[in-house]
């Protein structure tokens, strides 16, 4: 099946999704397309998250106006379009397979968001990390406040979300968003393929359960 936001690749039992929309942008057609394309994991027993030229510039606002704007006077009709952004994202963090995050580039808003629901992080030398979105007058609302919280904690989760301003690979990782740091995007796409492979090969159940004991743990997480 082809998509028109992601591609999706496998080799062996581990799979590889690949944002390839430009800059790695979150549209409309975006949010629906992701639980369909997660049906097509068939037998994978590890999932790789990357971008392309970057990892991701977040929700895509301009393709986005058109869907969202009318929906402001009217919140069962923006309960009902912000659901279908959660749905995405939830959809990653309830995979029975663990989901690595490769993050190289920016990883901005909608994209961080996303990979915090991400089982594993890793990351380039050259990857930067914001949640630029109350510069831009909204608050970022797809899990992520719940989350990082978990991740990061509550203090360095204020930082991001209310100054809007970027981290650097480094300060990601002393914070625990990432759990390393590789020196380029070859090294990083080596070692999730490396990672990957490994985790592919563990007891599944086990792998499962030890997924499903840490997402217990989360505050919130019924109501993400």
């Amino acid at each position: 099946m082809t998509f028109q936001n992601v591609n999706l690749t496998h080799a062996g039992e581990v799979a590889t999704l690949t944002l390839t929309s430009k800059k790695g942008s979150m549209g409309p057609t975006f949010w629906p397309e992701i639980p369909r394309v997660l049906t097509e994991l068939g037998g994978a027993r590890a999932l790789i998250l990357r971008g392309q030229d970057l990892f991701s510039a977040g929700l895509d606002v301009r393709a986005s106006a058109p869907v969202i704007a009318p929906t402001l006077g009217d919140p069962e009709a923006f309960a009902t379009v912000v659901a279908e952004m959660h749905a995405a994202i939830d959809a990653f963090a309830a995979l029975p397979i663990p989901v690595i995050a490769a993050v190289h580039g920016w990883c901005i808003g909608a994209g961080l968001e996303l990979i915090s629901a991400c089982d594993l992080r890793i990351a380039s030398a050259d990857a930067r990390f914001s949640l630029p979105e109350v510069k831009l007058g909204i608050t970022a609302d797809l899990g992520g406040l719940q989350r990082l919280p978990h991740l990061i904690g509550t203090g360095r989760t204020a930082h991001l979300a209310l100054t809007g301003d970027p981290i650097d690979a480094p300060t990601a990782e002393r914070w625990g968003l990432i759990t390393e740091v590789l020196p380029n995007p070859d090294a990083l796409f080596e070692r999730a393929n490396t990672l990957a492979a490994g985790l592919a090969t563990l007891p599944p159940r086990a792998v499962e359960g030890t997924k499903r004991t840490l997402q217990d743990r989360l505050p919130h997480a019924q109501s993400l």
